[in-house]
């Protein structure tokens, strides 16, 4: 079915096709009759009108989209934040886009490529690991650009980011405050500046301390996360573990730890 366009509600309305477009844009500065006005949104309306998007940014330069990529957007972190920043965007009269890369770096490029083919005003991504020369390129172009959650050494993008290495270092002096006879860091293996906080602030922490500390580490890929943290409690805690504390530097880590530790109690 052919999509209604201006040219057919001007010529049912019996008007100029500038004066439609004037209606309908909500343009001021025109002296057009309210019956008139009337009429033509009962003609839009009749035909069941929408704006054709794509033609509206080329006459003004504006998608009205914004895309956003996070690294899962089934991670109840990133869905949270996707949330958000959809109900904020739509209250600006933005659409958001929204992708998620999988810590893939190849597969980031392609939502890139997807979101600059659609037009998008902005982007607002998670960086994965071997994407910098993406963003770059993004920067060197002027592109509107915010990173989230991480950062990328050597990428010079506005950013919106946790202190990780502090909030690293007070969590780990709280554990080590209630003299736990271990400490066990569940950590991945991983180039993520972000990531790699969160571990430089559990090992200051560690140095730092005056107390005798039991420290371990359990760090893992990003491929088989529940099998590899089993296996690898299995091995540093056993199955009986007593005056352990767990810290784990992300959510999935976290949740898989606790199905290790359902299954043994």
């Amino acid at each position: 079915m052919k999509r209604a366009s201006i040219k057919d509600i001007a010529r049912i309305a019996g008007v100029s096709v500038a004066t439609v477009s004037y209606v309908l844009n909500k343009k001021e500065g025109h002296r057009i009759g309210e019956d008139t006005k009337k009429k033509i949104f009962e003609v839009a309306e009749t035909l069941n009108y929408t704006p054709n998007r794509i033609a509206r940014s080329l006459q003004n330069n504006k998608s009205k989209l914004l895309g956003l990529i996070v690294a899962d957007i089934s991670n109840d972190f990133y869905s949270s934040i996707a949330r958000n920043l959809e109900n904020k965007a739509l209250k600006l009269g933005y659409t958001l886009i929204i992708g998620s890369s999988d810590e893939n770096a190849e597969k980031f490029e392609k939502l890139i490529d997807l979101f600059s083919q659609q037009q998008v005003d902005g982007m607002i991504v998670a960086p994965v690991a071997g994407c910098e020369d993406i963003l770059q390129k993004l920067l060197d172009r002027n592109y509107p650009l915010v990173t989230i959650d991480r950062y990328l050494k050597g990428v010079n993008a506005p950013g919106v980011i946790l202190n990780n290495r502090e909030i690293a270092e007070t969590t780990t002096q709280f554990l080590i405050d209630k003299k736990f006879d271990k400490i066990v860091y569940v950590g991945y293996e991983t180039k993520l500046q972000h990531l790699l906080d969160r571990q430089k602030g559990f090992e200051a922490s560690v140095k730092d301390s005056t107390s005798d500390i039991d420290a371990k580490y359990i760090m893992v890929g990003l491929e088989n996360i529940s099998g590899e943290v089993h296996a690898e409690m299995e091995k540093v805690i056993g199955k009986n573990p007593k005056n352990t504390a767990l810290y784990f530097s992300s959510n999935k880590l976290a949740v898989a730890g606790l199905e290790y530790l359902i299954k043994i109690v």
